[in-house]
């Protein structure tokens, strides 16, 4: 499966989320599942899958005159891509912080804290004092990611 993961909207999600959770899915079962939790037109449903498929993250199978789509990419690639894509773009002084906020609103089970725990464990053995500010070249820039007087 390639990675088509990062460029999808979250109306693309809701249509992925789907076909993952299904692993293959009639485009009736989409339009009468996302109808259910968001009230969408057919149209707007197929119109999303056409993009899907457009943007190769969908394959398509006709069989008769039933449309059955199929995941080119699996859900975990695309978890993983998109939120590697969207931490490329933030200044790592504030990654920590934004990792803590998004732990603290996330319910997670007892496994899942006990792996966060073990690998915060693990990190913190060669973890950095600080962590360098990566916004601006050759600048200095105090804990909130922010240029120090007279810097400029």
């Amino acid at each position: 499966m390639e990675n088509t993961a990062t460029g999808l909207s979250g109306a693309e999600w809701e249509i992925m989320r789907i076909v993952w959770t299904l692993g293959e899915a009639k485009s009736t079962e989409i339009v009468h599942l996302m109808q259910q939790s968001k009230k969408w037109s057919a149209s707007t449903i197929k119109t999303l899958l056409r993009r899907l498929v457009a943007k190769g993250a969908l394959r398509t199978e006709r069989l008769g005159r039933k449309f059955i789509y199929h995941p080119t990419i699996a859900e975990k690639q695309a978890m993983e891509a998109t939120t590697t894509e969207l931490f490329a773009h933030m200044c790592n002084m504030k990654k920590g912080q934004v990792i803590t906020n998004l732990v603290a609103q996330t319910t997670l089970s007892k496994q899942d804290i006990s792996n966060l725990q073990e690998l915060l464990q693990q990190k913190a053995s060669t973890a950095p004092a600080k962590v360098e500010c990566n916004c601006l070249p050759e600048t200095d820039c105090d804990e909130n990611c922010t240029m120090k007087e007279g810097i400029r």
